[in-house]
């Protein structure tokens, strides 16, 4: 496998971030930078999906439950043929469809409203139960932030999920350790959340979230696994590929000046 392709196409959707939340003067860089892998691996690889026809039946969807990191998705979308790259520099300006979180009504391929944290692994569930129901073969992809697993309504998601054997449902979490107050041992603490997936009767897949090798086999795992959903518990560093971002919370939500994006830009082998 070819993981340089993957790699350079991650780095342009992490430029693509960071020159959209710089020049929207707001916006959530940290979690966006840190999900790029996996944003990047699903829209690239591992789902069925096809930019001119988005809306195909038997599509693969992707829910992006930690709805504030919109802009990983709107890039990764970008990159991928839906629209051009540019658009989504309107990120959270007046009238555009690029708003902070994720509109289904606004923005091809963006398949549910999120932003509300833990609707999106809840409505996952529903589709997924729909497809089953329908015979329908699209796969479910919920992805979810470790602050985000502090709600309730996460492992009611979690407890139907496998009640119904939904081995069409992979949730992968963004596992980075932070959140907009601080580390997740400070706030409320998650851990042990493999041992917390595992009892509610899941698969669970732990892997480094920013090794395209180990994403992809996850991926794989979890096509094999039948009879229950997919946990995938990936490692990753908040503002993954800028140095003076990564593990730190305060870029959980906070816009680089110029200066900052241009040196963002450039460590991530762009040009400004």
């Amino acid at each position: 496998m070819d993981t340089k392709y993957f790699a350079d196409v991650a780095a342009k959707v992490r430029i693509d971030v960071i020159r959209a939340i710089y020049h929207a003067g707001s916006g959530h860089p940290g979690g966006s930078l840190s999900a790029a892998d996996i944003v990047t691996a699903l829209y690239f690889k591992e789902m069925n999906i096809d930019p001119k026809n988005p809306d195909k039946p038997d599509r693969d969807k992707f829910i992006l439950s930690k709805g504030h990191a919109g802009p990983v998705q709107y890039a990764a979308l970008a990159e991928r043929g839906y629209y051009p790259v540019e658009d989504m520099m309107s990120l959270r300006k007046l009238g555009s469809p690029f708003q902070g979180h994720p509109n289904m009504h606004k923005v091809p391929g963006i398949e549910m409203s999120t932003g509300s944290l833990g609707q999106g692994i809840s409505v996952s569930v529903g589709m997924a139960l729909a497809n089953k129901i329908d015979g329908n073969p699209g796969r479910i992809y919920t992805l979810l932030g470790d602050g985000e697993i502090q709600e309730g309504l996460v492992w009611e998601a979690a407890m139907s999920a496998a009640h119904y054997k939904l081995d069409n449902l992979v949730a992968i979490l963004d596992y980075n350790g932070l959140q907009i107050d601080g580390p997740n041992e400070k706030v409320m603490t998650v851990a042990p959340v493999d041992e917390k997936f595992r009892a509610f009767g899941w698969n669970v897949i732990v892997i480094d979230g920013h090794d395209f090798e180990e994403i992809f086999k996850a991926f794989d795992e979890a096509r094999e696994c039948k009879g229950k959903p997919t946990a995938i518990i990936a490692k990753t560093h908040k503002g993954k590929g800028v140095s003076f971002m990564e593990d730190e919370a305060g870029w959980h939500g906070k816009a680089p000046n110029e200066e900052q994006a241009k040196q963002a830009v450039e460590e991530l082998g762009g040009e400004w």
